[in-house]
């Protein structure tokens, strides 16, 4: 049987944590920056956890992270 393929754009933008969450960057920070507000740009510093629900949508991808 071969290997499993990861999906090349999963492997780039999230991590497992070692509790079993998919880790992500947050969203809405590429550009527009000018029309956001301070306090957006301030919550949206670093990475967040997905839900649930999106979780089980990133988990197949990945199959070898756990």
């Amino acid at each position: 049987m071969p290997k499993m393929k990861t999906k090349s754009s999963c492997k780039k933008r999230f991590k497992i944590s070692a509790s079993g969450r998919v880790i992500a960057g947050q969203a809405g920070k590429s550009h527009g920056m000018i029309k956001r507000t301070n306090k957006f740009i301030r919550n949206a510093r670093g990475t967040t956890t997905l839900s649930k629900a999106d979780e089980k949508i990133i988990k197949p991808m990945m199959p070898y992270s756990r």
